[in-house]
């Protein structure tokens, strides 16, 4: 391997785990280049391949600055957004908030199929993006799922995981996004002041049988993440990339 290319992978590895954070700057190149032990042209090289790579920002006159990391969530697979984040190597943190077993809101219960007054577990987290809070995210789970997986630990198993060990087979998931406004309480969770750009994303998962398994409703900061897609003869990919935190 070149020797540019194992700096700008190690300078990447140490972005990613949170060392250098977004909007931190980098060290100065000439003690960069000191401290890899290799000439200044060998260290822009590095640095250009990070810059390609959206990791970092050269600001002329004022240095290297760390990018908010480009991490990418398809929404066509039937991952959730944290299992997509760390399969990209992104630190994802989950602060769980509170989990309740409760009647669904009849709101929530009629689209999922289920009588009023039916009771669920309401997963609430927060979801911890490079050390800081993007994602606000509430999961309701309807019975006799519910009772399944309420013991345990979401801050450290993920939601589908619990499901696969509970024995519920995920089939397909239905999702919508739209644009809304940072409110109050949500907005002192994820520290941002209220009625800032946010996405909303609400997704249905199914079952084998074709009974929802989870609503999710999360709220995505809109400076944090944006749509992309790639369109082939043959398909059509979605995907959250990361943008400015």
């Amino acid at each position: 391997m070149p020797r540019y290319r194992a700096i700008a992978e190690d300078l990447a590895q140490k972005i990613r785990s949170g060392r250098y954070r977004a909007g931190d700057a980098l060290p100065p190149q000439r003690e960069l280049s000191t401290s890899y032990g290799v000439t200044l042209m060998t260290l822009r090289q590095a640095l250009q391949v990070l810059n390609d790579d959206g990791l970092i920002v050269q600001q002329p006159g004022r240095g290297t600055f760390v990018a908010p990391p480009h991490a990418e969530y398809r929404l066509d697979t039937l991952k959730s957004l944290g299992d997509e984040l760390r399969k990209q190597g992104y630190p994802v943190r989950t602060e769980v908030v509170s989990t309740t077993l409760r009647p669904i809101p009849a709101s929530l219960s009629k689209p999922m199929g289920l009588p009023a007054g039916h009771k669920g577990l309401r997963l609430t987290r927060v979801r911890h993006l490079s050390r800081q809070p993007v994602i606000h995210q509430v999961s309701w789970i309807p019975e006799p799922i519910a009772s399944a997986i309420k013991g345990v630990d979401f801050g450290e198993v993920p939601l589908y995981t619990a499901l696969a060990q509970a024995g519920v087979r995920v089939h397909r998931a239905s999702e919508r996004i739209r644009p809304s406004l940072l409110t109050g309480s949500v907005a002192e969770l994820l520290e941002r002041s209220p009625g800032g750009p946010v996405f909303f994303s609400e997704r249905v998962t199914y079952d084998a049988d074709g009974l929802v398994a989870v609503l999710d409703q999360a709220t995505i900061v809109g400076d944090a993440l944006e749509i992309r897609t790639d369109r082939a003869t043959t398909d059509l990919s979605l995907e959250w990339i990361s943008q400015h935190f």
